[in-house]
């Protein structure tokens, strides 16, 4: 293990039916520089088993179970500690590598960059669809300097919420704090993006990864996460000067009409969410009573006014569309059961 150079690090809970086919599309690839390493946060269903099946075939699988569950953050960062390669890719639990993604990363590692962004494309859950051919909005690679940290965080940061996307040094990552990102869902974005990096960076163009759209199992939390930890944890990056995070990301989001809107509209903001999330940061009494009043509006109207929206031609409407239909308030929904929201 002392020539492993990359780190596919996988933290993983109750994933069995997606997690094989993943480990498949590395297993093709990996030659003996790769090693992989599957973190699992205390799976009750059949993960163990069908991880113990590629290790019959694969020795350089390592697989590390916790008794429990400590949440996203935790569990890549403890994955990333097991590992043994020069750099660790963050590999998420359900999605695919395309062929010669591994050759192509092992390929840009031999530069020293501290850190790689991996393309994606954007396919259905079942992958028979492609509804977006490549999340990074550039056709050729680019590259980084460790003077342009503000551009990397500019061009970047948004597509980087997507953990799979992140090749880095691990010398890098071990040097930096990560407990005060426990919790924030977006570990990896603290870690990137807490100081400048000391090498420079690379994004390949090239999709070498297929998302499964629609397959977080975070939805139901969707709100707190979008709305709430991540503005948090962006107005915790000091580091980046203030103006520019807040032209990429608005310090409140959740005192917008239209983002209240959007989430009412996929199901994801009702009234429980105004008490917890919206209530305690409002002071004035106009605007919570125009986030109450959002919380109150009939779900399904709003889901109606957000599939009409997502007709219009922008960027990302057709994910948006996916997601109005994905709403416990879209019609053909009504009839199954939402766990967890009224």
């Amino acid at each position: 293990m002392t020539h492993i150079k990359l780190s596919i690090c996988i933290a993983t809970r109750n994933r069995a039916d997606y997690i094989g086919e993943t480990l498949r599309t590395i297993a093709g690839q990996a030659t003996d520089a790769v090693e992989v390493i599957v973190l699992d946060g205390a799976s009750t269903d059949a993960t163990p088993g069908v991880v113990a099946e590629f290790r019959a075939t694969f020795p350089r699988l390592r697989y590390v179970r916790k008794e429990k569950n400590g949440g996203v953050d935790r569990d890549y960062d403890a994955a990333v500690v097991e590992a043994q390669g020069m750099y660790c890719w963050l590999m998420s639990d359900d999605d695919l590598l395309k062929p010669g993604a591994i050759a192509r990363v092992l390929d840009e590692i031999d530069h020293g960059y501290s850190l790689i962004v991996v393309n994606a494309e954007l396919r259905s859950l079942d992958l028979s669809e492609l509804i977006d051919a490549s999340r990074l909005q550039f056709d050729a690679d680019r590259t980084y300097g460790a003077n342009e940290f503000e551009r990397l965080f500019d061009e970047t940061s948004a597509y980087l919420s997507y953990i799979g996307a992140v090749v880095i040094r691990r010398d890098v990552w071990m040097a930096r704090e990560r407990e005060p990102f426990f919790g924030s869902c977006f570990i990896h974005e603290g870690v990137i993006f807490q100081h400048p990096l000391p090498g420079s960076s690379l994004a390949i163009a090239e999709p070498l990864i297929s998302i499964r759209f629609g397959n977080t199992q975070w939805r139901p939390r969707e709100f707190e996460i979008r709305m709430i930890r991540w503005p948090d944890l962006m107005a915790s990056l000091v580091a980046v000067p203030e103006n520019v995070r807040h032209r990429c990301y608005p310090a409140e989001p959740w005192r917008s009409f239209k983002s209240l809107f959007f989430y009412r509209a996929k199901g994801t903001y009702d009234l429980g969410d105004y008490w917890r999330w919206v209530r305690p940061r409002v002071h004035k009494l106009r605007d919570r009573a125009r986030a109450f009043a959002i919380a109150c509006f009939p779900g399904p109207l709003a889901n109606i006014a957000g599939l009409l929206y997502c007709r219009l031609p922008y960027r990302d409407s057709n994910v948006h569309l996916l997601d109005m239909k994905a709403s416990r308030f879209f019609y053909r929904n009504w009839f199954k059961k939402a766990p967890g929201k009224p």
